[in-house]
């Protein structure tokens, strides 16, 4: 069951970008979600609301996605965790766990990298801390000159169904029509900036391995972006960190598991920040 949650939407100035912020205000354990590419924070919409009484939900529009702001014809993954990193600092939060879905992830890593005093815990929702292959790299490449080509709606139509496993499709259709929609509101030029940015980004697995900060990997059974057997190796060589395996999602598990995923969320926050008892 998802409950409603009470939460303020609003713009904000964070490392001279314009974003917009939700935040549901309350809570001394600070969850701050991350989208990932082609997304907007509308995307955790109702999975915000099974936190209700648990924890203070924070999401942010990365900039250049969702209504936040482009800035320039890149946008490094360093650039969006510095600006969520600011975004922290305008609320007044000292320490959060952030939890990043896929692109999200690679912004949330670049945060365990500069401000791991800022992190209470990490959580890689269908993500992973490698860079890219050359293969990705060129894939990448294509789907900037398709955007730059006016050919956005190719992949609006093509790009969400993939996200969801197989036999999610059907009852899902409502959800993979809303990514749809917003591939086709989302400027070009963010999509085209944060391409770039992700090509560019650096491999951060000696980081993540090396870190202290509580970590926790969710990975879906049917991921055809993060498959199973990339799941398992990245497992295999990060074993300080806690792995929970979502047996009947692919790359989108907080829509197509959302309450087992919110429960493992809310264990690992058990976790680092204390008992669920405090509220």
């Amino acid at each position: 069951m998802v409950y409603d949650m009470a939460k303020e939407e609003k713009f904000m100035m964070a490392n001279g970008c314009a974003l917009r912020v939700s935040d549901t205000l309350e809570g001394e354990r600070v969850i701050i979600l991350l989208h990932g590419y082609l997304e907007a924070l509308d995307i955790w919409d109702e999975f915000t609301g099974l936190f209700v009484d648990k924890a203070r939900v924070v999401a942010v529009d990365l900039p250049g996605h969702g209504v936040s702001e482009v800035k320039g014809e890149i946008h490094t993954m360093e650039f969006l965790a510095d600006t969520v990193h600011a975004v922290m600092q305008s609320l007044g939060i000292e320490r959060a766990v952030v939890v990043g879905h896929s692109m999200g992830g690679y912004v949330a890593l670049e945060m365990l990298r500069k401000y791991p005093e800022a992190l209470a815990g990490i959580v890689l929702f269908h993500s992973s801390p490698e860079a890219d292959t050359e293969k990705k790299r060129e894939d990448r490449l294509r789907e900037v000159n398709l955007i730059l080509s006016g050919k956005k709606e190719l992949i609006a139509r093509s790009f969400p169904h993939v996200g969801f496993a197989p036999q999610n499709r059907t009852s899902l259709a409502w959800a993979i029509e809303e990514l749809s929609e917003q591939i086709s509101m989302t400027e070009d030029e963010g999509i085209v900036a944060l391409l770039r940015g992700m090509r560019e980004r650096r491999d951060l697995s000696q980081v993540m391995h090396e870190s202290r900060v509580p970590e926790m990997i969710i990975l879906g059974r049917h991921d055809e972006y993060i498959t199973p057997e990339a799941g398992a190796k990245m497992a295999t060589e990060q074993p300080q960190a806690r792995i929970v395996w979502l047996e009947n999602s692919g790359h989108m598990g907080f829509m197509e598991e959302p309450q087992v995923s919110a429960d493992a969320i809310l264990s690992f926050l058990d976790t680092v920040y204390g008992d669920s008892t405090q509220k």
